[in-house]
């Protein structure tokens, strides 16, 4: 009996350790992206990223001899959400970074929950409850604590820029809302293997004319390495635990968590830079994970 518990234990909270483990790998991307950009353009990093993913992903699919969909209405299914996922999301997210502060897309970041849960509860794939909504609200004001508000700065230089990284929090918010089915059918290797393929259709010819500038026996090995990296631990990780964990959670819950990666950047700047934790960062993770147990606890009550 013992065993039983702890096993159906074990299993209730690895949905939620999977989502620590994205923020984590997604955490690790700013750092090793800027030192990747000093050499690689922005369209020509998203290609390779994009590519990369894919080739991992068929590779290991062909190997297990789980290729192809069950449902040939699926594949259509799934070229929209890499449209969304993917290739709108990274795109405008890059472009976005570019014409904008870094402060302003931290905060406009936090809206990728609130439009996860309204994409998700007007298509009826969750019900839109008031616990759910209080987490949500009281891990976003966490976040603007963490960053304060008072840094960014909405003028008409940064409107674009701005607009562009609504518009990505939008994409990603649309995909992890409406993906949760598709996924849950054909599992989180096949779908995630399919959406980088149908992404690598775009991004890749993108990406390509971006590097037609680069001279490619100028970059270094350890550069490559961070490539790879970025695709394998900062893209085809992340995305292959969140969409295991969306399987076995609601939307809104796989989307608040994207509220502990400010807290992981500032750990990691604690443990690796020496930055010191002071009460405003104590106050903004007290609510942060508040809000991520008021919406996870409401998932397990339901």
């Amino acid at each position: 009996m013992d065993t039983v518990i702890e096993t159906q234990t074990e299993r209730s909270l690895a949905p939620y350790a999977a989502l620590i483990g994205v923020q984590i790998f997604f955490g690790s991307l700013p750092v090793i992206g800027k030192v990747v950009l000093k050499v690689i353009p922005a369209f020509g990093l998203v290609g390779f990223r994009v590519a990369i993913t894919a080739l991992a992903f068929v590779t290991v699919q062909a190997i297990r001899g789980r290729f192809w969909l069950r449902y040939g209405g699926d594949y259509w299914r799934l070229a929209v959400l890499s449209l969304f996922g993917v290739t709108f999301n990274q795109l405008l997210f890059i472009s976005g970074l570019s014409l904008t502060k870094a402060s302003n897309t931290s905060l406009l970041a936090a809206t990728i929950p609130i439009f996860t849960l309204t994409v998700s509860s007007a298509f009826g794939f969750e019900r839109l409850r008031g616990l759910k909504i209080a987490g949500i609200v009281i891990a976003c004001f966490g976040v603007l604590i963490l960053i304060d508000p008072r840094n960014a700065s909405f003028s008409s230089q940064t409107t674009l820029g701005d607009l562009l990284i609504v518009g990505n929090s939008l994409c990603y918010g649309i995909y992890v809302a409406t993906s949760k089915t598709i996924v849950t059918r054909n599992g989180a290797f096949r779908s995630m293997m399919w959406v980088f393929v149908f992404a690598a259709v775009i991004c890749v010819p993108v990406g390509t004319y971006s590097m037609s500038s680069v001279d490619m026996l100028a970059v270094t090995p350890g550069i490559w390495a961070l490539v790879v990296y970025i695709a394998i631990g900062a893209t085809a990780s992340p995305y292959l635990l969140n969409a295991w964990a969306l399987a076995r959670v609601n939307p809104s819950t796989v989307a608040v968590y994207v509220y502990l990666q400010p807290l992981i950047g500032f750990l990691l700047a604690v443990i690796f830079l020496g930055e010191n934790i002071d009460l405003k960062f104590i106050l903004a993770a007290s609510m942060v994970f508040v809000g991520v147990f008021l919406v996870t606890w409401r998932r397990k009550m339901a």
